[in-house]
């Protein structure tokens, strides 16, 4: 159930004035970026064109606080598809950004954010990494890349990497 209430009528002018998301009132829901969506091939939750029809319906604080948003892939197989030259996956990451200028961030990006802040990469090196790779014959990694870090901790809001 829809309330009325609840709509933010002017949410799909925010998001069209983010950039890439100018096509998103030219969705006539005709379904095409789902059917292509490798993402809904292995989650039939996920509906690009349900995404798109609540950003038009203005149901803005659902779809900020969906996790939906944050699985596209970014594959462009939708966007190559639209008719009406809808750039979804860009529209899919306006969303991200504004999502996350309002706080809404998912948990895995948090995490990412937070390893990339603190060792330079997604994962620890640890003594047993460079081990096995000593006994392969190979250099070891490097444990942390602090020009990374620095630069993690200066460009990304704390309440993002805490």
């Amino acid at each position: 159930m829809i309330d009325s209430k609840e709509l933010d009528p002017k949410f799909k002018y925010e998001v069209a004035a983010e950039m890439g998301g100018t096509n998103i009132t030219r969705c006539f829901a005709c379904g095409t970026c789902t059917a292509g969506c490798p993402v809904r091939e292995i989650d039939d939750k996920y509906n690009p064109r349900k995404i798109i029809r609540m950003v038009l319906l203005g149901m803005r604080e659902k779809v900020l606080k969906s996790d939906f948003i944050w699985l596209c892939s970014t594959c462009y197989t939708c966007y190559d598809r639209c008719p009406q030259d809808v750039q979804l996956t860009a529209i899919m990451t306006a969303l991200k950004n504004i999502a996350a200028r309002e706080g809404h961030i998912h948990p895995s990006f948090k995490e990412q954010a937070r390893l990339v802040s603190t060792f330079g990469r997604l994962y620890e090196v640890e003594d047993f990494d460079n081990k096995k790779r000593e006994k392969l014959g190979l250099p070891p990694i490097q444990k942390t890349f602090d020009d990374l870090t620095k630069l993690a901790k200066a460009s990304l809001p704390k309440k993002v990497i805490q």
